[in-house]
């Protein structure tokens, strides 16, 4: 089975970080991810940058709009996933609790699936 590891972290969090502090958290991910990948249990892992640089789109009959991030109303944002293959829930969440980032943020475990069920 194939799961998806997002990490949602508070906005704003990464302008808190020092410079250093901010290479220290990704080095910890860097490892994190060479570690599931030793493992054979990596599919693909990603940071994605600030939400700032997003936009999102939204389309309702025939009116299309796009908004351009930051989101004022937007508590949270998701900073990175890990694609997993795992061959239980159990052991997503094993491997979650062992991301540095639930230290700083929250990791949403997630089992892929068609989205009708």
């Amino acid at each position: 089975m194939s799961y998806l590891l997002f990490i949602v972290e508070p906005v704003g969090q990464r302008a808190q970080r020092t410079p250093e502090e901010g290479r220290a958290a990704y080095a910890q991910m860097v490892d994190y991810a060479e570690d599931l990948k030793s493992r054979g249990l990596l599919v693909r892992a990603e940071s994605l940058k600030s939400e700032s640089e997003a936009v999102r789109l939204r389309i309702r009959g025939d009116e299309r709009s796009l908004v351009d991030g930051p989101y004022a109303e937007a508590k949270e944002m998701i900073g990175g996933f890990f694609l997993l293959t795992c061959e239980t829930r159990e052991e997503a969440l094993a491997l979650a609790a062992e991301c540095p980032a639930a230290q700083w943020a929250t990791v949403e475990v997630r089992e892929l699936g068609p989205c009708f069920l």
